[in-house]
């Protein structure tokens, strides 16, 4: 059961050694691949310098430009279909996610679920060391998302998941629209209307202590007018046409 940790980066220096470390200390077998958009701060040669004594667990795809979150996990899903691993997380830098928490994924995933999210919503899941307003925004984020599209999810913008292959396998990918908040939650959403199995895994999520947050007005209001849009296009019909890959 192959498993690898998808860690999008940009401008992650002072945490990327400490990230991948953590992960390798589980003693899982986890692999991690680094995909790092153009990182100013020299993110990437890190990476490069940790490779000579990682071993071949650890792998690097380095972009020309800052692309965007949504499109660094697609990259970092298509690379793992093609080398055959059966787990894909998404785990962001910055230890507000725990990497002890990616054993508690894989075992809902092993133990029936298709998509397991790490939720900050339901029972056992908090937030450490964040500000009120990042709550909110959060908290209101969460709400309307589940307002507009129904999912039986209560954080449908968690960005810690972990997705079994066979539900990257028969979702267009290349279909996917959106980068930011907007983009966890239209896999999410894919995944759901695809016919899969999502389960709520209790985290605690803690804000970053190094380094700088990547939230914008443009990411909020992405995930504003994108549950909108998709939503109209699932009632249209054409969100299925696109989202399920063809025969």
């Amino acid at each position: 059961m192959k498993k690898l940790v998808i860690i999008p980066t940009y401008k992650e220096k002072e945490n990327i050694q400490l990230i991948i470390d953590a992960v390798i200390n589980l003693q899982k077998d986890y692999h991690i691949l680094i995909i790092d958009d153009a990182s100013p701060d020299g993110t990437a040669a890190i990476v490069k310098d940790l490779q000579s004594t990682r071993g071949e667990i650890l792998h690097l795809i380095e972009r020309s430009g800052k692309l965007g979150l949504g499109t660094a996990y697609i990259t970092g899903f298509k690379w793992g279909l093609e080398r055959g691993y059966d787990y894909m997380f998404e785990m962001d830098a910055d230890f507000s996610h725990d990497p002890q928490d990616l054993n508690r994924l894989h075992e809902a995933c092993v133990n029936g679920a298709d998509v397991a999210i790490g939720s900050r919503y339901v029972k056992g899941g908090a937030f450490k060391n964040w500000p009120l307003t990042r709550k909110i925004i959060s908290l209101t984020g969460s709400l309307y998302s589940r307002l507009l599209t129904f999912m039986p999810v209560k954080d449908p913008t968690a960005g810690f998941v972990c997705y079994t292959s066979k539900v990257l396998r028969e979702m267009n990918l290349d279909a996917i629209k959106f980068v930011g908040y907007a983009f966890q939650i239209e896999m999410k959403f894919a995944a759901w209307h695809l016919g899969y199995t999502l389960k709520e895994v209790p985290i605690v999520f803690q804000d970053r202590e190094l380094g700088a947050s990547k939230m914008s007005k443009g990411i909020i209001k992405e995930a504003a007018l994108g549950v909108l849009s998709l939503q109209l296009d699932y009632l249209s019909g054409k969100f299925m046409k696109r989202i399920r890959k063809s025969a």
